[in-house]
């Protein structure tokens, strides 16, 4: 299975070739996803994150035009690394079916967010009141062409592969779009009051979204 797919990067994002700059590069990251669990998305300033990060603001700004191409680059690593670990289990469990491949898919963003740094305030993208003022595209930190959701189900139709290969490319991108948006929902429900994520919403999270993708792809 690959979880490589096309990406529309927001401008300004340069990603660093030589292993001096990919290790500051990776410290500024970290240090943002650190302060978004302190701080969260609206209080976060580049100032601090240089800080945290110990190197110049003249640095960072070398690698990010600003707070929202920040968290656009933190947010694609998100994804990165999740479509990674789900690739691995994916791997670990062979053969899965489409129930399994949603189970997992639910099970691997539940245990990020319990142990990702900053993961539960960003994941792959902020909408509605989490988009901090002076953070225009708050909706296409993944790809200057299509929202988060949509850029997240087109990364896992990807990873599905032959799992989905009977299904109309456009029908599956609209139900996993309809099953992300359903899932997010629910997930943030399970997190409101319980930190590690409250199991019965968990479980009926998964059952929710496995329900819906077996009838819109059968």
């Amino acid at each position: 299975m690959s979880a490589n797919t096309r990406s529309h990067l927001p401008p300004g994002r340069r990603k660093p070739v030589q292993q001096r700059s990919q290790e500051r590069y990776g410290r500024i990251l970290d240090a943002c996803a650190g302060l978004l669990d302190e701080v969260g998305p609206t209080a976060l300033t580049t100032k601090e994150v240089a800080a945290r990060a110990q190197v110049p603001i003249g640095t960072l700004y070398q690698f990010f035009a600003g707070k929202e191409d920040l968290l656009a680059a933190l947010a694609s690593r998100n994804l990165d690394h999740y479509l990674q670990r789900l690739d691995d289990r994916l791997a670990q469990a062979a053969p899965v079916g489409p129930a399994r491949f949603t189970d997992l898919a639910v099970e691997e963003f539940v245990a990020m967010k319990r142990s990702v740094p900053g993961f539960g305030q960003l994941d792959f993208g902020l909408a509605g009141a989490a988009v901090p003022p002076g953070v225009r595209n708050g909706q296409h930190l993944l790809d200057t062409d299509v929202d988060n959701n949509t850029a997240v189900a087109l990364r896992l139709q990807a990873l599905g592969g032959e799992l989905f290969a009977a299904t109309d490319p456009a029908a599956l991108t609209l139900a996993l779009r309809v099953a992300l948006e359903a899932a997010d929902a629910v997930l943030k429900l399970a997190f409101r009051g319980d930190p590690d994520g409250d199991p019965a919403l968990i479980t009926e999270c998964k059952r929710l979204v496995r329900s819906y993708l077996a009838e819109q792809l059968a």
